[in-house]
């Protein structure tokens, strides 16, 4: 195994597409929309060298037009578990041997790859597949998948160049080695760089990977591990199975070569996992290594110093962009009374502006949520608000799915701050706030901090330094991303190390060289170039 004697270059973060019209990425987003619309994939599990069909059959269809087939994926069984974690093992020594910089160069080129010849592919599958907006689409199936590719080989290069002191006579040496076994990646629906950043950061390690991602990502996770294999990943690796998810549980976290899962998911899933693994622990060859990133009810907290327009960006941007799917996403706000009248005018100037439909029309900002599940829970919370004589319905409340899963952004305005929507994390365009006295705000912190399980991500507006101060510290163990005078959700890698403590997770941070170092297990070499003749102390004469 290779060590490091020198650094891969930082990279700058992707530039952004604006696919503002007349532009040709524009035509060229639009025509590869066009081209996978009016197309029927057919897509295979990977295990090793082998696009693996079955007889189970199941569709890819477009939240935002759920009779349309997008194409079929193959559905696996007990067996394609089985061999995918036998595969991955296989695999193992070959690739843990392989030097660092020989990983490092593929997972460069699949950003390559990512940046040009399948960026329309990426971006188009996202858009269709889990109903993202070209520019929601671009900021993560290129930019971010792409930022996690190139940030993570910066960052391997690092760990690898990071070597003990040496005394006269010793040398001294540590190497960074691959978990012994394979890595479970348990991946969601609403990232397409986080699904495959899961993956391929543990292999950039040295690991093997068993991938499982969310049903409703599967037609976008085909491109990833289609440039994957392009950019000279070998076969094994990364495993790609569509499986269910109790029945791949069960046997996974039941195997002794088990040495880790990367998950983000629901905290109630996480939860079980750690359970199972704890239950499980006597039959493991090593302690597994535990990643999750989970749930959140992001907030948004105004002091009455903030300016209205600024602060009413921060909550339509924040709550209702990717139709609040985002684990950011902002969900409960804390608005001080001097200020909400000229804020809730242009929240709802903004709001009246706004145009909902299908992401192929790109004058459409809110599209459809994810699926059925979603559609019937995130509208349940809103039937249930409009029943409620603790809370009024502000903006939105409608919603449809006789075409596709679509909800209003909608606007809770409760006088009771632990109402259910204030509380529960819903992932859905839902927002609930709450008008606070406005002399009122360090105990509107307080109630902030406790009023959550989840500690993700939060948001402070002011102009007064004192008062973002006074948040920083009352809010110190609140939010894992901590947000001043901005939305709480567009986490950069490389700027903004993302995770959450908690209910949200082990708070390990994606995008940074602290995610990286879960995947490796230490070794310390010491070598004596001459060893001791005598075993006498010089105190002992």
């Amino acid at each position: 195994m290779s060590t490091g004697f020198f650094n891969v270059p930082k990279p700058q973060n992707e530039s952004i597409n604006s696919y503002a019209p007349n532009t040709p990425q524009r035509e060229a987003l639009k025509a590869k929309l066009a081209e996978m619309r009016n197309s029927v994939a057919d897509v295979p599990m990977y295990i090793g060298s082998e696009e693996v069909r079955t007889n189970k059959k199941q569709p890819l269809t477009c939240p935002h037009d759920h009779q349309h087939i997008l194409g079929y994926y193959h559905e696996g069984d007990e067996s394609h578990v089985h061999q995918a974690i036998a595969t991955s093992l296989a695999a193992r020594e070959q690739w843990a041997n392989l030097p660092w910089e020989n990983r490092v160069a593929i997972f460069l080129k699949a950003a390559d790859l990512s940046a040009t010849k399948y960026r329309m592919e990426l971006n188009a599958s996202t858009m269709l597949g889990q109903s993202k907006n070209a520019y929601q689409a671009e900021i993560d199936s290129a930019c971010e998948w792409i930022d996690f590719l190139r940030f993570n080989a910066h960052f391997a290069s690092q760990i690898y160049a990071q070597q003990p002191e040496s005394s006269d006579g010793v040398w001294n040496r540590l190497e960074h080695r691959p978990l012994e076994g394979f890595v479970f990646a348990v991946t969601p629906f609403n990232f397409t760089a986080i699904a495959g950043n899961l993956p391929a950061s543990a292999a950039l390690m040295g690991n093997v990977v068993v991938w499982k991602p969310s049903p409703q990502q599967i037609y976008s996770a085909n491109v990833l591990m289609k440039i994957l294999k392009e950019a000279g990943l070998p076969d094994g690796v990364i495993n790609l199975i569509y499986t269910d998810g109790p029945m791949t549980g069960d046997i996974v976290f039941k195997h002794p070569q088990f040495a880790g899962v990367h998950f983000t998911g629901s905290t109630k899933v996480f939860q079980h996992i750690w359970k199972t693994i704890g239950e499980n622990i006597h039959l493991y060859k090593t302690y597994p290594r535990i990643v999750g990133e989970t749930g959140g009810k992001d907030f948004i907290v105004a002091h009455k110093s903030a300016e209205p327009k600024a602060l009413a960006v921060g909550l339509v941007r924040g709550a209702f962009e990717y139709q609040g799917q985002k684990c950011s996403a902002a969900s409960r706000a804390y608005i001080p009374s001097n200020l909400w009248k000229e804020t809730s005018e242009y929240v709802t100037q903004f709001l009246q502006e706004i145009k909902m439909g299908v992401t192929e029309d790109f004058s459409n900002f809110v599209n459809a949520v994810i699926d059925e599940k979603a559609f019937d829970k995130i509208s349940n919370y809103i039937q249930q608000a409009k029943s409620s004589d603790n809370v009024e319905i502000f903006a939105g409340g409608n919603f449809d799915k006789s075409k596709g899963y679509f909800i209003e952004p909608t606007i809770i305005l409760t006088k009771d701050p632990h109402y259910t929507t204030m509380c529960e994390e819903i992932f859905g365009p839902v927002l609930t706030i709450y008008v606070y006295d406005e002399d009122k705000y360090e105990e509107t912190l307080e109630l902030v901090d406790k009023t959550s399980e989840y500690a993700l991500t939060g948001a402070v507006f002011s102009q007064d330094r004192y008062a973002l101060e006074i948040a920083n510290k009352k809010l110190v163990n609140a939010a894992g991303n901590f947000y001043i005078n901005d939305k709480p959700t567009g986490a950069v890698v490389g700027q903004q190390p993302f995770g959450g403590a908690r209910a949200s997770g082990t708070n390990d941070k994606a995008g940074s060289m602290l995610n990286l170092l879960r995947w490796v297990s230490p070794r310390t070499i010491k070598e004596t170039f001459v060893s001791p003749i005598d075993y006498k102390y010089p105190f002992l004469s």
